[in-house]
């Protein structure tokens, strides 16, 4: 049991390291308590995994600041130590990155860095409005993972923005039909915990003056 433990230890460090994840915190870390509006038995029903285990998605929504991607980095780990494999990118990258491999007639080839995960990790979903041919290589990620594997995303616009997101209202639909039809859907509008941190280092500095 020992050495299975060891093993077990060493494929999660392994999934880890090649996640992509930005860091590795944990739900313990999460202060619910300055989110009040958020019910943490929502977060940790996510926390059981049984939406990845069922090839479901999850959806944290909110303005920045508020803690999705901490949770979803979070439910990714979890997804990680269960024996998942797990792969992190923000939109903006992915869409980058199929862009060029299109371009070099590899997009085939590039999409499954974004298929073989069992639970792939998509943030920061609106901070930068796609044009039609960005917005169809989305689509194929999405309804190619559809009941396939999961997807944990972040947004910052509610599901009504999406058009003006992807710049087409009928394909937007099209990739929300896929992503919502089996999907945990949590909304935090709280405040930023960034902001916080700044405005204390603030009062810190003005008292110390």
């Amino acid at each position: 049991s020992e050495e299975l433990a060891v093993r077990d230890d060493r494929r999660f460090r392994q999934g880890l390291r090649l996640s992509r994840l930005p860091h590795h915190k944990t739900l313990d870390e999460y202060d619910f308590s300055f989110q009040p509006d958020l019910e943490p038995r929502k977060v940790k029903d996510l926390a059981t995994l049984s939406f990845v285990d069922g090839k479901a998605n999850a959806a944290l929504l909110g303005p920045p600041g508020v803690g999705k991607t901490h949770i979803a980095v979070a439910l990714a780990v979890a997804a990680c130590r269960a024996g998942y494999s797990i792969y992190f990118t923000s939109l903006d990258d992915m869409v980058r990155n199929l862009k060029a491999a299109e371009t070099a007639g590899r997009l085939t080839n590039k999409l499954g860095t974004y298929l073989r995960p069992s639970v792939l990790v998509v943030d920061e979903v609106g901070y930068q409005p796609l044009e039609r041919a960005e917005a169809n290589l989305v689509f194929q990620v999405i309804s190619k993972r559809y009941e396939k594997g999961s997807i944990i995303l972040t947004s910052n616009k509610t599901f009504s923005e999406w058009g003006q997101v992807f710049g087409d209202e009928v394909l937007a639909t099209a990739i929300l039909d896929r992503l919502l039809h089996h999907c945990e859907v949590i909304s935090i509008n709280g405040p930023s915990y960034r902001l916080k941190n700044r405005l204390k280092a603030i009062e810190r500095e003005n008292d110390v003056a």
